[in-house]
């Protein structure tokens, strides 16, 4: 297991953020960590890769306790801030430095997906636009080939063109023997690409399963009325979209936003019919 969280507990000063949070992630998956601004997104990954301390409970990392930012673990992990800043360095240049310090660094690899990003690698990051800089680092932690990449928001600065790319480009980065997990809001911009999907709240994990197993169990339908017994419906153009417990067995296109939504408003509903 790449990494098992049991029981965590977390809290700024007074502020409770997790209690009796726990959870397993997988080598090969591409994680979609989603949850309303605040329920503490970042927080998890900043646990993860060791920056913040746990009140109680454990996060084992590849087998490492985080905080204490061992050698082996720090070369097998890369965390991606949401506003991240690059120095004032040409991108090259600290692709380099910094590269010394992953053992499976692959420059070569960097320089195709700075090309496929259409970013100049010979420029500093001061020069580059925010969208720009954020291409860069991605591109750089793919590079790294660490067995476990988290990214905080990694769309958010990017127009729609580039939105593809980063969809494209960590597609095929995924092996595996890699777990990446992208925190997002901005469902819309990963789907299709996160499997599974986990969603937060303060008080745990509400959802933790695959699209399969998602669309075993629920149905997304476009009608043009509201159904009565739907989990959930949202009106859209035209229409509504209705989430129903799928009684029939058949596959079903799931609509992450939906999803998302129905968790929110029927969080007990929605474990009972999860419950392992």
């Amino acid at each position: 297991m790449m990494v098992t969280i049991d029981n965590l507990q977390f809290n700024y000063s007074k502020h409770i953020v997790f209690n009796d949070v726990s959870m397993k992630l997988e080598a090969g998956k591409i994680y979609g960590l989603l949850g309303q601004n605040g329920v503490g997104k970042t927080t998890l990954l900043k646990i993860m890769s060791g920056l913040l301390k746990l009140k109680s409970g454990s996060c084992r990392v590849n087998g490492y306790n985080p905080y204490l930012r061992e050698p082996g673990f720090l070369g097998e992990l890369f965390y991606i801030p949401e506003d991240f800043m690059g120095p004032d360095l040409v991108v090259n240049k600290f692709a380099r430095l910094r590269g010394e310090f992953y053992p499976n660094y692959d420059h070569n690899k960097f320089s195709r997906l700075m090309t496929e990003f259409e970013v100049n690698g010979n420029s500093k990051f001061t020069k580059l636009s925010f969208g720009q800089q954020k291409k860069a680092i991605i591109a750089f932690a793919l590079s790294t080939n660490t067995k476990l990449i988290l990214m905080d928001e990694p769309s958010n600065g990017l127009d729609i063109p580039s939105k593809a790319q980063l969809r494209r480009v960590i597609s095929q980065a995924s092996t595996d023997e890699t777990c990446i997990v992208i925190s997002t809001h901005q469902v819309r911009d990963l789907e299709n690409l996160i499997d599974p999907i986990i969603i937060l709240d303060r008080n745990g994990v509400l959802l933790n399963a695959s699209i399969d197993e998602i669309s075993q169990k629920l149905c997304f339908e476009f009608s043009p009325t509201a159904s009565e017994n739907a989990i959930y419906s949202e009106q859209t153009l035209g229409g509504f979209i209705n989430v129903n417990r799928n009684i029939t067995g058949r596959e079903c296109k799931v609509n992450i936003e939906a999803l998302f939504n129905s968790v929110l408003q029927n969080r007990e509903l929605i474990k009972d019919i999860f419950k392992k």
